[in-house]
Formats: C-alpha cells, structure tokens, sequence
C-alpha cells in the first residue's frame, strides 16, 4: 500500500469539497480548484477528512494512489492559503518591473521579454522586505494551483537560467549555483 496515498488528507475549517464521481470541486477563502480523478481511484470524504484509495490492486492503480492523494491536498491548500514561487535576478544591469499585469524582464538581450500571468495566478516585483515595488530583482509567483505557479516559475526561469562562472542569470530563492573556476592564464613548463 502506497504510505503517501493512505494518509488522510484534512480539510481546513473554510475549506468545502464537492464529490461527483470521479470529479472533485474544492472550495475555499481564496478561490476554487476543480479535477477529474481516473476511475481506479476512491474518493471519500468523512466529516473534516478525505480518503484515497484505491478500486483494486492493479499496476496502473497503485501508480496513481499517491499521485492523486498528492494532487488533492496540493487542491486543498491551494485554496485554503496561497502557493508563491519566488525568484532572484543577479547581474548588472539585469531587473524585472510591472507593466499593469504583464512582467517585464530586462536581462542582457536586445529586446525585453514580457510574461502575461494565466487566469488565477498574479505576478509582482518585490523590494528585499517584501514589499511590491515597480522595478526591482525579486520577482514572486503566486496563485492557488501548485502545477501553474511552478510551470510559470520554471518559464521564468528559462529566460536566462544562471550561468556557471559569473552566476549571473535567473534563479529561485535560495537555490545554490556551481561556480566553475574558468580559464588560467598561466604559463606552460
């Protein structure tokens, strides 16, 4: 039995979930995520708690038990508080500032590369105590759904991903870049 997949998964005090089948409709205080589960998964709900589990033991099933458990606890605490991704620009001359809801990304290329947020997910641009400023290097990712706030930190990312031997790039908070040492000038004995 997988031990992700039999924990239970508990339901915050704002928190409401909606069973229809294999669709689950979650609703809380910050907005509302919906999923259709595959037909080899149970869910259950009973009072404050939801259940999964499996229809029977076949290969394919027990491969989805703890994905679904894991994708319905990510839908509950999406909803019940927000998911955030937050990412830092290193480099001179390197800066992300807010056009209304578009980011704006100033990274060493000839043209500036813009990122228009999808439905349920707000993009900002943060000074080092947090607070929303225009232009800056800290940018921050947040919304309800773990899958889209992660996928749009990722592209983000990809713009210009840091590079080894000046570290300059865009990277999440707190991820640690390799240093290579680069070339030696020195002579030959």
């Amino acid at each position: 039995m997988s031990r992700i997949g039999k924990r239970p998964i508990p339901l915050p005090a704002k928190v409401s979930v909606t069973l229809d089948g294999q669709r689950v409709q979650v609703k809380g205080p910050k907005g509302e995520l919906q999923r259709e589960f595959p037909a080899g998964v149970v869910i259950q709900q009973q009072e404050n708690v939801l259940l999964v589990s499996r229809a029977n033991d076949s290969r394919q099933n027990r491969q989805l038990h703890g994905l679904c458990r894991t994708l319905m606890a990510n839908m509950v605490e999406g909803v019940a508080k927000e998911f955030e991704r937050k990412l830092e620009i290193q480099g001179v001359g390197y800066r992300a500032q807010m056009s209304g809801t578009k980011l704006v990304l100033t990274v060493g290329y000839s043209h500036p590369v813009e990122f228009t947020p999808p439905a349920g997910i707000t993009l900002s641009v943060e000074d080092a105590t947090g607070k929303s400023v225009n232009q800056g290097t800290l940018v921050v990712v947040r919304g309800i759904d773990k899958e889209q706030v992660g996928n749009l930190a990722a592209r983000i990312r990809f713009v210009r991903p840091p590079e080894p031997y000046k570290g300059k790039g865009i990277r999440y908070v707190g991820e640690v870049v390799r240093r290579k040492e680069g070339k030696t000038t020195g002579k030959k004995k």
